[in-house]
């Protein structure tokens, strides 16, 4: 790979030609030998600049970000500036491979022999864009290998950046990939579906995060969470968070207690005391008939008993935003969820979207009509949050700018417990854990 120069400017000269005017620069010992400016300039109208230099310090000076092409005479000799480069001097092609280094972003033609085809064919493998023959060389061939190679250029930086950004792209999908939640219910009568959408263009992972755990104790503890803002900043501080969430939960601690670590955690790892998140957590408990519910700032969770509609858990008595307060304190609600049931958490993404043109938005009050009613029309589990998010998004009248992450518990005491491995939700699709449809 050549080694770009600081004095280089961070765009190709070759990207800023496109009109007819061309600055050539000619390295050989005699250029006024080979090219003449009269002749360069009349061949098929076009005006071509030339500056010479006889040998690399001099080109050195003169390549400038107004230059378009480079002319090098592959007899050349090496000097001391292809030494310095740390060139092989026997190599036939070193002074090229020093232009080649210090002009990156440059189109290079190269001069040779005619019984040097062999030559002109490595330098071109080398890098050059082109190769030419002394004694063939006239003002209209060169004119046209100049264009030739300027437009060559252009295509290969293009095709570079595109490849470079293709595997960005995809080290960073595997990246995203692998910060997502596994969650760990096995041994669990519980089904778990997931629906995750970041509002990032092209993004897979967003502010928004979530996990679900069962403890040795039978206990299933679940969590739903938002970081202020969209950004790659906000998705990292959101995994640290699972993290530390599923390690303490796994630890022992829960409620209060947990969440004041949480709080910490944030505090030491946000860059600015104006972020925050907000939190939902429950820990239902081994029998599955009853829950301990702590909301941090979060919309409530929704939950629908069996042969009755869904409606909010209560939220009344909630705590602050984690990281707005550093004394804060979150009770910890007791819940009766009764023997079937599902429970829907989310994000604010869900409700924060618009009905219609106006600038009314969907609400709590909203998404609980909109369930309600996917409810009526017999859809469950996975179908009901890809209906839901659809919605969402229909009734917004495009794509939803906040990310959105819902993810849904349901027991059924009429089925037989399961274990079973949860498999890994992938971003922008539903996972259950069993082979059976929840009830709700």
């Amino acid at each position: 790979m050549p080694v770009p120069v600081p004095q280089q400017r961070s765009e190709p000269a070759a990207e800023t030609s496109n009109g007819a005017d061309l600055t050539l620069l000619v390295i050989e010992d005699d250029p006024a030998g080979t090219i003449t400016v009269p002749e360069l300039s009349a061949a098929a109208g076009a005006r071509v600049r030339i500056r010479a230099a006889r040998n690399l310090t001099e080109a050195g000076r003169l390549l400038t970000d107004d230059v378009d092409c480079i002319l090098l005479d592959l007899a050349l000799p090496s000097d001391a500036e292809t030494r310095a480069g740390g060139e092989d001097e026997a190599d036939e092609l070193a002074t090229l491979k020093h232009v080649l280094r210090i002009a990156p972003r440059h189109a290079v033609l190269a001069l040779t022999a005619e019984d040097d085809a062999e030559l002109a064919a490595e330098a071109v493998r080398v890098g050059a864009q082109d190769y030419l023959f002394r004694g063939e060389l006239d003002g209209r061939l060169l004119s046209r290998a100049i264009r030739y190679a300027v437009e060559r250029k252009r295509a290969d930086v293009a095709h570079h950046q595109l490849t470079e950004s293709r595997l960005r792209a995809q080290e960073n999908a595997r990246l995203e990939r692998g910060l997502l939640p596994t969650p760990l219910l096995e041994g669990s009568d519980l089904r778990f579906a997931a629906r995750y959408r970041p509002g990032r263009s092209r993004a897979l992972l967003g502010g928004d995060f979530y996990d679900t755990v069962r403890t040795p104790d039978g206990t299933v503890h679940a969590m739903i969470g938002d970081v202020c803002g969209h950004g790659p900043d906000e998705a990292a501080l959101g995994v640290e968070l699972r993290i530390a969430w599923r390690a303490l939960t796994l630890a022992g601690l829960c409620g209060d207690q947990l969440l004041s670590t949480l709080q910490q955690v944030l505090e030491h790892e946000r860059e600015s005391e104006e972020i925050f998140a907000t939190l939902c957590t429950v820990d239902i408990a081994p029998d599955g008939r009853r829950a301990g519910l702590c909301l941090a700032g979060h919309p409530a969770p929704l939950i629908a008993r069996h042969g009755r509609a869904a409606q909010l858990l209560p939220y009344e008595d909630g705590g602050p935003a984690l990281g707005l307060l550093p004394r804060a304190r979150w009770p910890r609600r007791q819940v009766e969820l009764g023997g079937s049931w599902s429970l829907m958490m989310y994000t604010d993404g869900l409700i924060e979207g618009r009905v219609g043109n106006g600038t009314q938005r969907l609400g709590q009050d909203g998404m609980v009509a909109m369930i309600n009613r996917q409810l009526g029309e017999g859809l469950t589990g996975e179908d009901l949050l890809e209906a839901a998010v659809a919605q969402v998004r229909e009734l917004n009248g495009g794509e939803l700018t906040d990310d959105v992450a819902v993810l849904l518990l349901d027991r059924d005491q009429d089925t037989p417990r399961r274990r079973a491995r949860i498999p890994r939700p992938r971003p922008g699709h539903v996972s259950a854990a069993g082979a059976q449809r929840p009830p709700l």
